[in-house]
């Protein structure tokens, strides 16, 4: 699977969000880092629907980190705004949209890709990607 713009801007903004002392609302976030306020607003929507965010309403309102950069992982942020888990091919979850699977020898190199792919994107958190040029 391909990272859309969601996950990039899922990113962006939570790292804008975790250097921040105060919350942050959607009107600063677009203007700071030039994403266009819908999708903005969309994309922070879900990841408060998913408890990844915080909202305040009011005048002081916006958005602020439910828990440490250091606890969020890469997956759990591009899962929550991409809507499904992040495959590399459709059968690399172990099942075989062709139902072919019990003859298919490509599945096991497939799924072993995958649970590598899912080891590092669960390694790497919000705080190292703050830390290494966030």
């Amino acid at each position: 699977m391909l990272f859309t713009k969601a996950s990039e801007y899922a990113l962006l903004s939570l790292i804008h969000i975790a250097k921040s002392q105060e919350p942050q609302d959607v009107d600063t976030m677009s203007n700071a880092l030039d994403i266009p306020k819908s999708f903005l607003a969309k994309i922070l929507q879900a990841l408060a629907k998913d408890n990844l965010l915080k909202s305040f309403k009011g005048a002081k309102g916006g958005f602020v980190l439910v828990k440490n950069p250091q606890e969020y992982t890469l997956k759990e942020i591009i899962n929550s705004v991409e809507k499904k888990s992040v495959n590399v091919f459709e059968c690399s979850n172990g099942i075989c949209p062709s139902q072919k699977g019990d003859n298919c020898n490509l599945m096991p190199v497939l799924v072993t890709l995958q649970n590598k792919i899912d080891e590092f994107l669960v390694s790497i958190t919000l705080e190292d990607i703050i830390k290494n040029n966030g």
